[in-house]
């Protein structure tokens, strides 16, 4: 996911790496969804909030074309660089989620792709893309569902679990924290946003390989420093039984559930 956090700077070195990895396996599917969601039209000015290196700023873009104005902006500036690279007819900041650098009211839509979990406090994100949303704005996020709710990274989370430990399903448990929609309903509620719409999807996660996705989940999380190199294989191995059913001539196509929850414009007093 994005690894726009609140904690650490990354390289330009390892954006790049996720331009070239999580954004085709994973992102790009989410983003044309998204920007339907949101109702995203020719001439809309939109922030992307946490908008890594810009898939989904660059899809809003083309939605909202020249007479439009979208913005992406990013904790991280090795995210920016990567994204400068990739569209300069869209305008990239630096900045906190919990604190974004804009007068109210200036967006048409504030979205927030598949970040919402990387923020310490998920409240005061929304509270802020409320108040930088024009009153009859859309005020967007997209999550993934709950674990349970997994058809494929259930099982995958349970077999890692097995031979990790059961701190497994915290160190890979940061894409569900927002699966539960009555509880993320009173967050944008405690914001002063009360939610629209949501729609739920099945989205797909196309990797080269169902060693690929292992490799990449397990390595880019803390667990990677707890397995042995003996047990790493034996995960391995047995990921390719668990997930043996998603692989396809072209590599693996892994299903993930996730919602598109869109609010109106933050609520006046």
């Amino acid at each position: 996911m994005s690894s726009s956090t609140e904690a650490f700077q990354i390289s330009a070195e390892q954006a790049a790496l996720y331009e070239a990895k999580f954004v085709p396996a994973l992102f790009a599917d989410w983003a044309p969804p998204f920007a339907d969601a949101a109702g995203l039209e020719p001439g809309q000015a939109v922030l992307d909030v946490a908008c890594g290196t810009g898939i989904l700023a660059r899809t809003a873009a083309d939605r909202v074309g020249p007479t439009g104005k979208v913005v992406g902006l990013d904790l991280n500036e090795g995210m920016l660089t990567v994204a400068r690279g990739l569209r300069s007819d869209i305008e990239w900041r630096q900045g906190n989620a919990a604190d974004l650098p804009f007068p109210d009211g200036s967006f048409d839509a504030v979205l927030c792709q598949s970040a919402l979990m990387f923020f310490p406090d998920a409240t005061q994100a929304l509270r802020e893309m409320g108040r930088v949303c024009a009153p009859d704005g859309t005020v967007g996020v997209q999550v993934y569902a709950g674990l349970d709710d997994q058809p494929a990274y259930r099982p995958w989370v349970e077999l890692v679990a097995r031979h990790a430990g059961p701190e497994a399903f915290s160190l890979l448990g940061a894409y569900w924290v927002h699966g539960d929609l009555d509880i993320l309903r009173a967050r944008f509620h405690a914001a002063g946003l009360d939610v629209a719409e949501i729609r739920t999807r099945t989205g797909t996660a196309r990797w080269d390989s169902v060693d690929e996705m292992v490799r990449v989940e397990v390595e880019s999380t803390p667990l990677i420093d707890r397995l042995t190199d003996a047990v790493y294989q034996r995960v391995l191995e047995e990921s390719r039984e668990v997930l043996g059913q998603y692989r396809t001539p072209a590599g693996a196509e892994i299903p993930i559930k996730g919602h598109l929850v869109t609010a109106r414009g933050r609520s006046r007093d």
